[in-house]
């Protein structure tokens, strides 16, 4: 079907060193012609091979279109070559983004409906999002993105509190539309999905804690209930930048601070917990 399978240019690396440069030229020459080609496996697979070679320095910008032409294919094993193509060859100056707003809304939607396929070429959505949004697109996508926060499986849930965290680096107003269903999640049923969360508002509480004292109980309440260490390390460092803005949280969280320094095993939270102590006192 084609000349040079993925392995074949593997070998032809590891076997010619001196001769790779013009080993890599016939390649991407000969991926030049089949990613024109009108059999999307055909495509799909040049576009992995061209994949490979950007991890290894080489430009693929000249194939952005044929990244969204497998993007769009309707075969999920296709599909997943065109978003991780994109996800790694797509900058914030790449002309065709604006080309993908409806494919990724489309695939966002998708995933209302429940299937198993619809969940999983959401995620594949989600992940392109995440490393390619721009100032257009995450006003575009806001609004799909936050909807999926409260999606019945926890998968799609965690993905979608994620990546809405890149959409507000690029479209800061965002925030203080949604951020009410990041807040909720919060008191989500899967402890991965508030996980996600805690991480989210603490990264974004870096720049200013006051505007996140609110959620002061919400978080002690996670301090004292919650068994994850790596959530753990993330509610300690929030409720400590708080003490400065509240002085009267320092008094309530010394014990329960006390407590994980005495018995936590895990030395990145017990640095975490002593840092924090510090602040309190």
């Amino acid at each position: 079907m084609f000349e040079k399978t993925l392995t074949d240019i593997v070998k032809g690396i590891r076997a010619s060193k001196r001769d790779t440069a013009l080993y890599i030229s016939q390649c991407i020459a000969e991926i030049k012609t089949e990613i024109n080609s009108s059999d999307m496996y055909v495509k799909a697979n040049a576009l992995q091979k061209l994949t490979f070679l950007q991890m290894m320095g080489y430009s693929m910008s000249w194939a952005s279109f044929a990244s969204i032409e497998v993007m769009s294919s309707p075969r999920f094993a296709h599909k997943r070559i065109g978003y991780l193509a994109a996800a790694q060859g797509f900058t914030q100056d790449t002309d065709v983004i604006l080309l993908t707003t409806n494919l990724l809304k489309k695939e966002l939607r998708g995933a209302i409906g429940g299937s198993m396929n619809g969940v999983y070429e959401a995620g594949l959505a989600i992940n392109c999002i995440s490393n390619i949004v721009t100032e257009e697109l995450a006003q575009d996508l806001l609004p799909e993105l936050t909807n999926l926060t409260q999606h019945p499986q926890p998968y799609l849930r965690k993905k979608a509190i994620l990546c809405l965290f890149k959409v507000f680096v690029k479209y800061p107003q965002g925030l203080r539309l949604t951020f009410s269903r990041i807040q909720g999640c919060l008191s989500d049923s899967n402890s991965a999905v508030v996980s996600c969360a805690v991480n989210v508002i603490t990264e974004l509480s870096d720049k200013n804690p006051k505007n996140y004292l609110h959620l002061a109980p919400a978080f002690f309440d996670l301090l004292t209930t919650s068994s994850n260490n790596w959530m753990l390390i993330k509610v300690v460092k929030l409720l400590g930048s708080l003490v400065a803005e509240e002085p009267r949280l320092a008094r309530k969280l010394l014990e329960p601070l006390a407590d994980i320094v005495r018995h936590t095993p895990a030395k990145s939270l017990l640095y975490e917990a002593v840092h924090a102590i510090t602040l309190c006192l």
